[in-house]
């Protein structure tokens, strides 16, 4: 009896089965592909993130970024501030207030206990006041000494002589004639008291050209120089006291309507007498 050998093989597929496979799949790749291009999330999404924009943040949304703050600010701050504490410790201030020296001050000057933002206004010195100033400044203030305390002031306002200040006997034996206007008289008592060197007052003469010798309204004070300048600063300063209108000395005046535009230049008349280099010429009122 013959054997039969059957060959054991695997089932094929049918040719149209694999077929619909192949065409099924490309269409599912086509589908995919067209969602993907055609969806509306941002390309960002879809492409590679540059490395070095991450690593800077420059990457998403960016509104809610925190500042960046510079190390090198907060220590400049921490060097003002400590400048500032080593000024400030009790063993440098007590070494400057044992060094302060005698000066008066120009103007009156509000008095603060710290130099910086910090400090609050404990007083005030009238002008002409004698104080201890130790020298340090810090910004816009200079400390002096008062009461044996550190205080701190506007600078700039200190002289190393005694300003000149109003009333005082008249000691040299000068004086003017009783019809004057009693502002001359008071220039007079003031600038004799505080220069007693100057012996000279003309007031009373004949005619000027303003009118006011003839009226007793004007005083001539003969004196020039360095001297002469501090006899005009000096009225001038005190020009509301004295009842003073104009000021005239070395081819220069100072009025009160003018006031703003300080000492102005006159035109040459001539001589030194008539150009006031000799002499400080005040009108008054």
């Amino acid at each position: 009896m013959a054997t039969s050998h059957k060959r054991e093989t695997a089932r094929r597929t049918p040719r149209a089965a694999v077929l619909a496979g192949s065409l099924a799949a490309l269409a599912t790749t086509a589908v995919v592909t067209g969602g993907v291009l055609n969806s509306s999330a941002p390309s960002s999404d879809l492409v590679a993130v540059d490395r070095s924009k991450a690593a800077a943040g420059s990457v998403g949304d960016t509104g809610n970024r925190l500042p960046l703050i510079s190390r090198s600010t907060d220590r400049s701050a921490d060097a003002i501030g400590t400048k500032l504490d080593a000024l400030l410790s009790d063993s440098a201030t007590a070494q400057a207030v044992a060094e302060a020296r005698k000066r008066w001050t120009s103007t009156s000057l509000n008095l603060w206990s710290r130099p910086d933002k910090r400090g609050k206004e404990v007083g005030e010195i009238d002008e002409g006041e004698k104080v201890l100033v130790t020298g340090r400044k810090y910004a816009d203030r200079a400390e002096v000494v008062v009461d044996g305390k550190s205080r701190w002031v506007t600078a700039g306002y200190f002289t190393d002589e005694k300003p000149p200040t109003l009333g005082g006997p008249c000691t040299n034996g000068t004086s003017v004639p009783s019809a004057v206007s009693p502002s001359i008289k008071k220039i007079h008592e003031a600038v004799c008291a505080n220069f007693p060197d100057i012996s000279v007052y003309g007031t009373f003469r004949g005619a000027s050209i303003s009118g006011d010798h003839e009226t007793g309204h004007a005083v001539d004070i003969m004196t020039s120089g360095a001297e002469g300048w501090k006899v005009a600063e000096f009225v001038r300063a005190n020009y509301a006291a004295l009842g003073v209108s104009y000021i005239i000395f070395s081819q220069k005046i100072w009025s009160v309507e003018r006031s703003g535009e300080g000492w102005r230049g006159m035109p040459n008349r001539g001589s030194a007498t008539a150009n006031h280099y000799d002499h400080v010429h005040v009108s008054v009122y």
